[in-house]
């Protein structure tokens, strides 16, 4: 591959990556939160479920979000001929 065909690809799947990061954190950041009424209705360890996912579960999901991020990006950047040197 030559670099810019790596750079652009590189970047492509970086872009991907990304939208689909701010994807599920809107899900979890806001879209979850305005449905907290009929989650009320569902119990999750006890909890309500729309309590649980604004006190915790949201949160539990950004943690995840964001090793997934680091180990995703890193592999596009070591596929893409990109990545750091240790």
């Amino acid at each position: 591959m030559q670099p810019s065909t790596r750079a652009e690809e590189h970047w492509r799947r970086t872009r991907g990556l990304m939208i689909v990061s701010m994807i599920i954190w809107f899900i979890f950041g806001f879209a979850i939160h305005f449905f907290v009424e009929p989650l009320n209705r569902i119990t999750f360890l006890g909890f309500p479920l729309g309590f649980y996912m604004a006190a915790q579960g949201s949160l539990i999901v950004f943690v995840v979000q964001i090793f997934w991020f680091a180990w995703k990006q890193n592999k596009i950047d070591e596929e893409c001929g990109m990545a750091e040197e240790e």
